[in-house]
């Protein structure tokens, strides 16, 4: 500790000796009581964060240059205080110094009496979106309580999922699994939003079944969660959407499921349920967007699941619908070439209306591994359609959704786009074949570098 009170008061005497400034005239620079500077600097006196602040700025340093010795005069400085450590762990998280937050968090919660107080600045932390200092906190208090079968324990554990969740779908799906037995430990406000959370990671990895079994959790805790604020208003305010919000959901997760498995009436069924919101009591502002929303997806999934179950004759209402939700239309492109190469219908008409979405751009608010995965699996429902209905475009569209596959390392598109140009591979150009070799090999790197396959059947 001496060491460190020593690193700071080196740097203000010396800063005091070139700029020719005495410690009286630093404190009023400073804004520090000259007594109080003085103790500082014997090291009689703990320095607190407003101190050190206001010490660095009149010196002209960064915000954090004197935080890693301030970790050990809070810690080994007089007696170990809440009241200096609350605010640099709030200075930490401003300035992204994750690395002062770890070494406090590992040393006073060998005292547990500071769990709540540093579950509390964790939430705070939380709310105001800095997740990773919310994070390191979390996972401190997480080690102190693994023995214990607290909510605080399962809310840090859901924490701790919820800011790990990225554009890797294989290390959300181990976020996923770590977290799910404490599910049920979470307060019931709390655990609706958690099985939603739940439920995208495994829709976004095609676990079908595995979402429907969520989707039944969420109807019976929705329901439960309802009854519940009916009788005390009191109990939604913690949460950020109410009870029957989750029902509604609960119903729309259970028909996207059917639609996967193309149980398109099932769906329908679905549809109408979460359609129907006439039974929820609340009259404000709130429920009827929340109502309007679901009726809304109500009418456009209604028509997609006709749609994909052959009804050809509602494609212009469901055009004419997209054509109004700017952000909808790539995804809707998507599903109406998957519907147009089911069927063998012409959509000229269609891609013409959408052809500026058909190039792939950044989307404000999407990321972009989502972006790419989507524009890929476009291009490949493109080339397909072109095979058919426009030879000469077919092959080279088929390679650039390779191309775009390989981008995004989507498995399943690559080992498509492949199977599809070997069983077109006499329309192709020589220089289509050599990309599509150069885009082969370039599979093979991706795999061999990624410890996964090591091969594909059409390579061989």
């Amino acid at each position: 500790m001496n060491e460190q009170i020593s690193i700071v008061r080196t740097a203000l005497e010396n800063y005091l000796r070139d700029s020719n400034i005495s410690l009286s005239n630093f404190a009023t620079i400073s804004g520090i009581n000259s007594g109080s500077l003085s103790r500082i600097m014997n090291g009689t006196r703990p320095m607190s964060m407003r101190e050190l602040d206001n010490i660095t700025a009149a010196m002209g340093l960064p915000e954090d240059y004197f935080f890693s010795a301030y970790v050990e005069i809070c810690l080994y400085q007089s007696k170990v205080t809440w009241r200096r450590i609350r605010p640099f762990l709030y200075r930490c998280a401003d300035l992204d110094r994750v690395d002062c937050i770890e070494r406090i968090v590992n040393n006073i919660l060998e005292d547990l009496n500071y769990i709540p107080m540093l579950f509390d600045v964790a939430e705070d932390l939380f709310t105001q979106k800095r997740y990773l200092a919310a994070s390191v906190m979390y996972r401190g208090i997480s080690v102190s309580e693994k023995f214990q079968h607290s909510e605080r324990l399962a809310l840090c554990q859901y924490r701790i999922f919820y800011i790990s969740l990225n554009e890797d779908l294989d290390s959300n799906y181990r976020a996923a699994t770590l977290f799910e037995d404490y599910v049920d430990r979470l307060e019931l406000i709390d655990r609706l939003g958690a099985i939603v959370d739940l439920a995208h990671v495994y829709g976004a990895l095609g676990r079908w079944n595995k979402v429907d079994v969520l989707a039944q959790d969420l109807f019976r805790n929705a329901k439960i969660q309802y009854e519940l604020e009916k009788e005390n208003s009191y109990l939604r305010q913690k949460n950020n959407r109410p009870a029957y919000f989750y029902i509604l959901y609960s119903h729309l997760m259970r028909a996207n499921v059917c639609k996967e498995h193309e149980q398109f009436d099932q769906a329908l069924f679905y549809v109408s349920l979460y359609e129907d919101t006439e039974w929820i009591e609340e009259n404000t502002a709130e429920a009827n967007q929340i109502s309007n929303q679901f009726k809304e997806w109500a009418y456009v999934n209604r028509l997609l699941y006709r749609l994909k179950s052959g009804e050809l004759q509602v494609l212009p209402d469901y055009i004419n619908w997209v054509a109004e939700k700017d952000r909808e239309i790539p995804l809707a492109i998507h599903t109406i070439l998957t519907v147009a190469n089911q069927y063998e219908t012409n959509i000229d008409e269609a891609l013409s209306r959408f052809s500026n979405y058909i190039i792939y751009r950044k989307l404000p608010n999407f990321s972009e591994s989502i972006l790419l995965e989507q524009h890929s699996r476009i291009l490949t429902e493109l080339g397909i359609y072109y095979l058919r209905h426009k030879p000469e475009m077919g092959i080279e569209t088929i390679l650039q959704g390779l191309e775009f596959s390989v981008n995004c390392n989507n498995d399943k598109n690559i080992i498509r786009c492949m199977t599809i140009f070997e069983q077109n591979r006499g329309l192709s150009t020589s220089d289509e074949e050599n990309k599509y070799k150069y885009l082969v090999n370039e599979v093979k790197n991706l795999h061999e570098k990624n410890n996964r396959y090591s091969s594909y059947s059409v390579l061989s």
